[in-house]
């Protein structure tokens, strides 16, 4: 059985896709089973057979999926991806895609109403 940890907790999950996996998400969401809110991560160890060429066998592996419904797809990048991705995320470089204070607000309301 996989788990799901924010840093302040951690609770039992399973995705049906990557079973045994350890997830992490933001810390500030919350672990409450019925306010699913974050995309996830875990080290998905390394790849073998990957389907694409540039992505040999051994490639260190990360895991990305949704933590609202267990049979969620599951997206593999290598860890040079996801680090490239990173990079442009602490640079702004996706600023514009993040919610406004009203979508915020929103959201917390709507959980808190859950």
């Amino acid at each position: 059985m996989g788990t799901l940890s924010n840093g302040r907790g951690t609770v039992a999950f399973e995705n049906a896709n990557a079973p045994g996996l350890d997830w992490r998400k933001a810390g500030r969401t919350d672990l409450d089973p019925i306010v699913k809110d974050c995309v996830i991560l875990a080290d998905a160890g390394t790849a073998e057979g990957h389907p694409h060429d540039r992505i040999p066998d051994g490639t260190r592996m990360v895991a990305i999926s949704d933590d609202k419904d267990t049979d969620s797809p599951v997206l593999y990048m290598s860890r040079v991806e996801i680090s490239k991705f990173f990079d442009g995320v602490m640079a702004g470089e996706f600023d514009h895609l993040r919610a406004s204070e009203e979508e915020l607000r929103a959201a917390l309301e709507l959980a808190a109403a859950i």
